[in-house]
């Protein structure tokens, strides 16, 4: 006669522990997904990684709490998060769960490497090894290694034109020549063999263009004018005249700031002083972009040699065929800068 009564009241308590159960999971279950993360993060895990080193880069840039619950998600997933070799961004708004299984899938986040009109190889060098895991001397080393560098018809003194700009995505857990294979696909994409006939019809091969265009960019930043200075510099070489290109000299002194080329630095002694020497300098005085380098392969014939900048300091060109023009067009550019007091 007792038997349904207790069997009610068991059944009320195991209902009751249920719910307290539920409730108490609930608890625990709201702030590892309500609660948000308050800024994007990128968290590095290096190879060999501890988990107290991840623990760490999420206290630094997540907040103690956040990075809490993030690693006592990873603990009841029984995942070892420290062995999740990578870069892994978590997004602003992200709460523990999504962070705890972004940074456990091993999906990493690829980096992104923005080239754009570097004038120097180590400098280049140092920002994209900034973003890396592998460490500025090896990719200086393999850009430094000749063989390495003829797959692509460059030599060492001519790495900054692998490097055209844009911007390349790569894993940060790359290594050095995993990084400069995955930009030198687009080098070798924009060298297609249409464009190795365009550059052979030009008397000139692939690096040769790289760096005409280096130097074009390097005398305006006016679109319409590059086609005709890369042509300008053509004409010289065919007509075996020294380039005396005014960036080459900024270029050996290592100051690009100068408005006034004096004499003084005419006589700088360096293989990219186009003053001293014939020919093109031995590689690229800075990245150039795919616009240029089209510009230059589809220029227009033209009789100009010569070129000085505009006295009106607009950043364009005054183009002339002989000497005496150019001269006219040199002097009224010299007392401009005269009128303005520039002197360097």
């Amino acid at each position: 006669m007792n038997k349904q009564p207790r069997s009610r009241t068991t059944m009320l308590i195991l209902l009751l522990a249920l719910t307290l159960s539920a409730g108490a999971f609930l608890v625990w279950l709201y702030p590892m997904v309500m609660v948000k993360s308050e800024r994007e993060a990128t968290i590095r895990i290096p190879a060999n990684a501890t988990r107290e080193m991840v623990k760490d880069s999420l206290d630094r840039y997540m907040g103690p709490d956040f990075a809490g619950k993030v690693m006592q998600l990873a603990r009841l997933r029984n995942v070892k998060i420290e062995n999740r070799h990578g870069s892994y961004v978590i997004p602003e708004g992200s709460n523990a769960l999504a962070a705890m299984r972004k940074l456990t899938s091993g999906a990493q986040t690829p980096v992104r490497i923005t080239v754009n009109g570097f004038r120097s190889l180590p400098l280049l060098i140092e920002r994209i090894s900034r973003k890396m895991e592998f460490p500025a001397d090896s990719l200086e080393n393999l850009l430094s290694d000749p063989i390495y560098m003829s797959q692509y018809g460059l030599t060492p003194e001519q790495a900054l034109a692998l490097f055209i700009d844009d911007t390349y995505e790569v894993y940060w857990t790359s290594s050095a020549r995993e990084t400069v294979d995955k930009i030198g696909e687009t080098y070798r994409y924009f060298w297609s063999d249409s464009r190795k006939r365009q550059a052979e019809e030009l008397g000139l091969t692939p690096a040769d263009v790289m760096t005409i265009a280096s130097i074009t960019d390097e005398e305006t930043n006016d679109e319409a004018e590059k086609g005709k200075i890369g042509r300008l510099y053509i004409n010289r070489l065919q007509n075996n005249m020294r380039l005396q290109a005014d960036p080459t000299v900024r270029f050996a002194i290592g100051d690009f700031t100068i408005q006034r080329i004096t004499k003084a630095d005419l006589k700088v002694e360096s293989p990219y002083n186009t003053y001293l020497h014939h020919g093109l300098p031995p590689g690229p005085i800075r990245t150039t972009s795919y616009a240029t380098l089209k510009k230059i392969l589809r220029s227009e014939p033209h009789s100009y040699l010569y070129m000085c900048a505009k006295e009106d300091f607009s950043g364009t060109h005054n183009f002339a065929s002989s000497y005496d023009e150019h001269l006219r067009n040199a002097a009224r550019y010299q007392n401009a800068l005269d009128q303005r007091g520039i002197t360097r």
